[in-house]
């Protein structure tokens, strides 16, 4: 019934590594998601949990504005990704006046969170386009 998106931009943690934290918690129930970020040792892990409490956040207003009834336990993370933001780039000096570039990489992260009968109703209507 109710799906909600959240996304945070040019936040400082590189996508490979961001990538790695997303990866554990696809799939995996809100609840379940927010205990596995809480005790991550990834840097990542805390900018992600954030995101998905934002994302629980946005579900919950959407759905008192549809005039539904959410249970906070019932949402699970549907989909969730990590593009690749803009790069800074600094530069470093080296020895004999020489100038070594770093690049500072950010990302886009987006949750995606959704009750079971909106993924239940998505999978019939991809079934029906299929079925043509």
């Amino acid at each position: 019934m109710v799906e909600s998106i959240a996304r945070v931009r040019h936040i400082r943690v590189t996508p490979q590594k961001a990538r790695r934290v997303v990866a554990l918690i696809k799939g995996k129930q809100a609840e379940e998601a927010l205990a596995i970020l809480k005790f991550a040792p990834q840097a990542a892990s805390e900018p992600i949990f954030k995101l998905v409490e934002s994302a629980m956040a946005n579900a919950q207003v959407k759905a008192d504005r549809d005039g539904e009834y959410l249970d906070q336990r019932d949402l699970f993370v549907k989909n969730a990704f990590v593009d690749e933001g803009t790069t800074l780039k600094r530069f470093q000096p080296r020895a004999q006046g020489r100038a070594f570039q770093i690049k500072k990489r950010t990302s886009h992260i987006t949750v995606v969170l959704s009750t079971p009968e909106v993924a239940e109703t998505a999978a019939a209507g991809a079934e029906k386009k299929a079925s043509k």
